[in-house]
């Protein structure tokens, strides 16, 4: 069974950092890529950042480029989302999912595989 594990989410002041961690289990296809996914109060889902498990190409939405950093390690089947200078708007749930293909993509609807989510509350 497909298992995806997310957490570390919390109540963070702006300016903030976390780091939320995605732990996967189960799943032995050799190309695919872990994305991360957020969803606001009131807003669709919408992709976040993305690792690919071999090469480590990534991919991230460009409201989080230079703030958001996604990392994995192999070893651990675990990817990280590092994420700094948190805004009030970054305030979601995050989930992580698994793109079992050799590609690096943010649409949510090419994702099998879903983990629960993990709050994340940017706020003073």
């Amino acid at each position: 069974e497909v298992q995806l594990q997310a957490f570390g989410g919390g109540l963070v002041p702006p300016g903030g950092s976390l780091r939320l961690s995605c732990v996967v289990s189960g799943f032995t296809e050799r190309y695919y890529t872990i994305g991360w996914f957020r969803q606001g109060p009131g807003k669709e889902r919408e992709g976040v950042a993305c690792v690919a498990h071999d090469d480590g190409s990534t991919l991230y939405t460009n409201t989080v480029k230079g703030r958001f950093t996604v990392s994995r390690n192999n070893a651990e089947n675990t990817v990280y989302l590092q994420m700094d200078n948190l805004k009030p708007e970054d305030t979601a749930v995050y989930y992580c999912a698994i793109l079992p293909t050799l590609m690096v993509s943010l649409r949510p609807d090419r994702y099998t595989y879903w983990g629960q989510g993990t709050l994340v509350t940017v706020s003073s």
